[in-house]
């Protein structure tokens, strides 16, 4: 039974060229920003700060193939310039411009199942439902 307003692993997936290609069961989000102090001669503080680019980071838990995908036979260490779309009540976060930077595997024979899968996204963006 889902809890309303939470995601599910349903909700939580991996597109390439606007296919899915593989559910995830869990997902942890880190956006971090490095910023630049502006300083000013003869002030003891800065004035400013100058924001940077912002850094997305993202750990997803226990990614299962779709079967279309298997058929394809998807190679998850080969894709790159993927999506991550997490589908929430009120909106749809999509972290875009995916590349993975590591991969932990553990399955049983036959089965694509990858237990951790760490991805940094170049982009992210929610839209309203």
């Amino acid at each position: 039974m889902s809890i309303p307003g939470f995601p599910t692993s349903s909700d939580i997936y991996l597109e390439v060229d606007g296919v899915r290609v593989a559910v995830v069961q869990s997902y942890a989000a880190k956006t971090t920003k490095s910023s630049t102090a502006v300083e000013a001669f003869g002030e003891s503080e800065p004035v400013a700060t100058s924001p940077g680019q912002a850094t997305h980071v993202i750990e997803l838990s226990r990614l299962y193939a779709t079967d279309q995908a298997i058929r394809d036979g998807l190679d998850f260490y080969a894709m790159k310039d993927f999506s991550l779309v997490i589908c929430k009540p009120d909106r749809k976060v999509i972290y875009s411009g995916c590349q993975w930077s590591a991969i932990q595997e553990s399955a049983n024979i036959g089965s694509m199942v990858l237990e951790k899968v760490s991805l940094v996204a170049s982009r992210r963006i929610e839209i309203q439902s």
